[in-house]
């Protein structure tokens, strides 16, 4: 097995751009061993203690970084994933591992009874899941895993293999999860967004009973502050509305708690854009993904876009209402590039007023609203920043032309991931360090930002090499 944590050779044409002066071990070495460390064989977790199995979003931002090492290892990491997928198309949220121990995370295997709960849906007998899915950033990252090295990709077929799950996956999403009808997805559990206990879900959440507190004991108290982790009386709301779901057969439908999250459904539209770039090179005619990214943006801009906020927000599906709270969520549809640019612009102010501050007040985007009441610093995804989140802005900002507002974030993201250990995330004021150290997506997204950008493309606009060119 191939060690990670030594000096890799760079791909062709790519060099390191920037490392921060003083760093001993160079910060690519230490972000190397942070993978390394995480390795288990076929996937990368995303903290050894806090998180000891595959999760999904995780393994795509992983795979994303892994390419620069080890293309081969990324590849793996995102088949080993797409094994897990259900026979309707879901990729789970989770893909456990049998030699961890049950008590190690809750909700644990025996939880989910994802082999038995689940006939319809066919979820995978020979592995132990979750039931609810995760944002969609898989497309976009096998792409990118692709162009790390296409002769190995198409030696062994990755992509030709990966397809058919991935336009499967995009299909469920498409198909069985707009709730609302008005072609966006739904997500219908805080963890299937990712931002686990944002203030966006508060007021759907609220409507939820959560379940008693002696009937579940959170193991990831064990290894974080409770001050940086989401409140019992969330957890319980939590807990319930997985439950509820589980003892569903998992069958979707608008439940207690269903919103069209803006990030979600932007990952799902830059995916299809990366999904068609894979259709084209396996020469799949016929697939759209280009018209239903489009159709997604527009949709986007059509149910979420608020001018008085300044930027997208949450529907509360079931209240038929937009939830006004400004999560950093609202800000990552600047990925996209058929966004049309009176809101990108609009977008770039938010995210740099007072909301937000950046490069004013933070260094990094915070997940939620500065200037909000329940904003906290400290506390998971109210208010701390994430670097999954600032590496789609990074991108996005780039994606729009603002290159010095792209280049600051690059650098301050670096010089964060660096002095913090490669932290789950961070204080937005001071760049504390909080959640656990040595975190796997920090890692491998320092990792690639490691890595030289293309030059400014036509119209003065940046084009990220491989992905849409508009």
């Amino acid at each position: 097995m191939d060690r990670i944590a030594q000096r890799a050779p760079r791909p062709p044409g790519r060099t390191v751009a920037y490392e921060p002066p003083g760093t001993a071990p160079p910060l690519h070495v230490r972000a190397a061993a942070v993978l390394e460390a995480g390795w288990t064989g076929t996937s990368t977790v995303p903290s050894r203690g806090l998180y000891p199995h595959q999760w999904s979003w995780d393994s795509a931002f992983i795979a994303i970084g892994l390419r620069h090492l080890s293309p081969l290892r990324a590849q793996t990491e995102l088949e080993t994933l797409l094994a897990a997928q259900w026979a309707d198309g879901r990729i789970p949220h989770i893909v456990f591992n049998p030699s961890v121990p049950l008590d190690a995370y809750f909700p644990s295997p025996d939880f989910w009874c994802s082999s038995t709960a689940e006939r319809t849906a066919g979820a995978p007998r020979t592995v132990q899941t979750s039931g609810i899915v995760q944002p969609p950033v898989h497309a976009l990252a096998a792409w990118l895993v692709h162009l790390a090295d296409p002769g190995l990709s198409r030696a062994r077929g990755f992509l030709t293999r990966a397809y058919p799950r991935l336009a499967a996956w995009h299909d469920y999403l498409l198909h069985r999860r707009d709730l609302g009808g008005g072609g966006l997805v739904s997500v219908v559990h805080p963890w299937e967004q990712g931002m686990d206990n944002s203030p966006c879900w508060d007021r759907p959440l609220s409507r939820v009973t959560p379940a008693p507190a002696r009937s579940f004991r959170r193991a990831d108290l064990d290894h974080g502050s409770p001050e940086d982790r989401p409140t019992d009386l969330d957890y319980g709301r939590y807990v319930r509305l997985a439950a509820d779901y589980r003892d569903r057969g998992y069958a979707d439908g608008p439940g207690d708690f269903a919103v069209e999250d803006p990030a979600f459904n932007a990952l799902l539209a830059a995916s299809e854009y990366a999904l068609d770039r894979i259709a084209h090179e396996l020469g799949v005619t016929g697939a759209a993904r280009r018209d239903r990214a489009e159709c997604l943006t527009a949709a986007l801009v059509e149910r979420l876009w608020d001018p008085a906020a300044g930027m997208f927000l949450c529907r509360d599906v079931r209240a038929g209402e937009l939830i006004p709270q400004r999560g950093v969520s609202g800000l990552i549809p600047l990925l996209l590039p058929a966004l049309p640019r009176g809101l990108a612009a609009t977008l770039v102010r938010t995210m740099c007023g007072p909301h937000f501050g950046l490069g004013g007040t933070t260094r990094l985007v915070p997940s939620y609203d500065l200037l909000g009441e329940a904003f906290d610093p400290h506390r998971y995804w109210r208010g701390p920043a994430w670097f999954n989140t600032n590496w789609l802005l990074e991108r996005g900002l780039r994606r729009h032309g603002e290159r010095g507002r792209a280049d600051a974030l690059r650098k301050g993201m670096l010089h964060t991931a660096g002095a913090s250990g490669f932290a789950e995330y961070v204080d937005p004021y001071t760049a504390q360090a909080c959640g656990v150290t040595g975190f796997g997506w920090t890692a491998a997204l320092t990792l690639d930002l490691l890595h030289d950008r293309p030059a400014r493309g036509r119209n003065g606009l940046t084009a990220i090499k491989g992905e849409d060119p508009a």
